[in-house]
């Protein structure tokens, strides 16, 4: 990756843009493979899709990192907001929308 200083011309910025895009796909791919992960453990565990907790934790990491980075903070919350929704879609869709630990809670 060429810093941003660097870039020439339009077509220059554009290109290093494509590239960066493409490894962020390629981070949010494996993250994804995490989320797979965590649908296999949850049930052993006894945890649902949705922990609350973890949403919390991981949205107040991020909102740290980001303005540690120099990064919009809400921007962060932002896109984690709907990456950890997606997330908890997905891991409902194998343990169902109240997890295996909802009955359980309730007792």
């Amino acid at each position: 990756m060429k810093p941003a200083k660097d870039c020439q011309t339009m077509a220059e910025l554009r290109a290093q843009i494509d590239l960066l895009d493409r490894e962020l796909v390629a981070l949010l791919v494996q993250r994804a493979g995490y989320i797979d992960r965590a649908i296999e453990l949850k049930p052993g565990e006894n945890l649902p899709a949705r922990i609350e907790p973890r949403v919390a934790a991981v949205l107040d990491n991020v909102r740290a990192t980001a303005r540690a980075a120099g990064l919009d903070p809400e921007l962060a919350t932002d896109l984690w907001q709907r990456l950890i929704e997606w997330s908890i879609a997905r891991e409902e869709r194998v343990l169902g929308p109240s997890g295996p630990s909802q009955q359980d809670q309730q007792k």
